[in-house]
């Protein structure tokens, strides 16, 4: 047998824990010290490009992680930040939670997320406290209802905040998507395909989203001298919007209508079609959101689309703005919806858009 040599480490026995990689694993392997590697850890200018490449491939040969708690004792920063949200499977929430996820992860910063039951003064300040004690450097708080006006004015003065989805009147960093100018661009392609008028289903009244949509369908009826009719109400589920289309199918006034999402525009459809009205022949449809499945509708659903992905890295501009300036803005970012034309409207009918995924867009 081989003697070992004083240099080599015995082997750990079967079955015992392997010992997480440290900075000072990293610092060797690299052949630098360890204060080398925090500084390449933390983007200190001080290092030479070749220096950093020769760390950077030592971390990433023995996957090393750093250690959260011990970089922010050093550095005085934590790189993590705070998302305040709705308890909710809509598409539109979790796909802006999942949008600023990926920003925040681009830029070198998790998340603490906190999830609420409903948004309301008490529910905000518990939730800010709880991600406050995750020594947070800022939060996000998407907040679609109308409700969180009166719970944001409790939020700390001294951080960084950016709302996502509130309501306008509040004084603090905004990004929002043009709900407004996208249910306007819907109802004008509908009245501009030689329909009359165009009836609405609704989303849910307290939602700022809903209140956007509804706006925009009554602005775009009335630039046309279009006939307003009573919006029909819904709660952003197939199945509310199942159930406006029996009402609407029995109408034979209602050949256009504006759906103010796309999971309601589901039931519609059904509806429509049970009742033996065609699609896009006798009744033209578009959706709100185009959710990945809305090209694979029967037919393949027009609809408006939201730039998630813009909105979460416009949300984090704002947020480490604030965090290197020290300083709160009331800094407000206006994402543009974009009109997705296909099937199941005449014009996407018409224009041979019959393939599931083929589109045209219209701002």
């Amino acid at each position: 047998m081989t003697a070992r040599g004083a240099n080599q480490s015995t082997p750990p026995s079967p079955g015992a824990p392997r010992r997480s990689p440290a900075i000072t694993d990293v610092a060797k392997l690299a052949h630098v010290s360890h204060q080398t590697v925090s500084r390449v850890l933390n983007a200190h200018p001080s290092v030479t490009p070749l220096t950093r490449a020769r760390v950077l491939a030592a971390i990433e040969q023995l996957g090393y992680r750093p250690n959260a708690a011990a970089r922010a004792l050093a550095t005085g920063r934590s790189k993590t930040l705070g998302v305040v949200t709705l308890n909710t499977t809509f598409f539109g929430p979790v796909s802006t939670l999942y949008a600023i996820e990926q920003a925040a992860r681009s830029a070198g910063y998790f998340l603490s997320v906190v999830t609420l039951q409903s948004i309301d003064r008490d529910s905000v300040r518990d939730a800010v406290g709880r991600v406050a004690d995750q020594h947070v450097e800022g939060i996000v708080v998407i907040a679609p209802l109308t409700s969180a006006a009166e719970a944001l004015d409790d939020l700390p003065t001294d951080m960084p905040v950016v709302v996502v989805e509130g309501d306008p009147r509040v004084d603090l960093a905004a990004v929002t998507v043009d709900q407004a100018a996208g249910a306007r661009a819907a109802t004008t392609f509908l009245l501009s395909c030689g329909h009359q008028t165009v009836f609405h289903v609704a989303g849910p009244p307290e939602w700022q989203e809903s209140q956007g949509r509804a706006s925009g369908w009554l602005s775009a009826l009335g630039e046309a001298g279009a006939e307003v009719t009573s919006a029909l109400p819904g709660d952003w589920t197939a199945r509310s919007g199942y159930r406006a289309g029996r009402v609407l199918a029995r109408v034979p006034e209602a050949t256009a209508i504006f759906v103010a999402n796309d999971q309601m525009a589901l039931g519609v459809l059904l509806a429509l079609h049970e009742h033996n009205r065609r699609v896009p022949e006798e009744v033209g449809v578009i959706g709100f959101d185009d959710i990945p499945e809305s090209a694979y509708f029967t037919p393949p659903l027009t609809t408006v689309r939201q730039d998630f992905d813009r909105v979460g890295r416009a949300s984090l501009r704002l947020l480490l703005d604030q965090i290197e300036s020290g300083a709160r803005s009331g800094d407000r970012v206006v994402v543009p919806s974009q009109l997705v034309v296909r099937r199941s409207t005449l014009g996407g009918s018409e224009r041979g858009y019959d393939r599931p995924g083929a589109q045209s867009t219209a701002h």
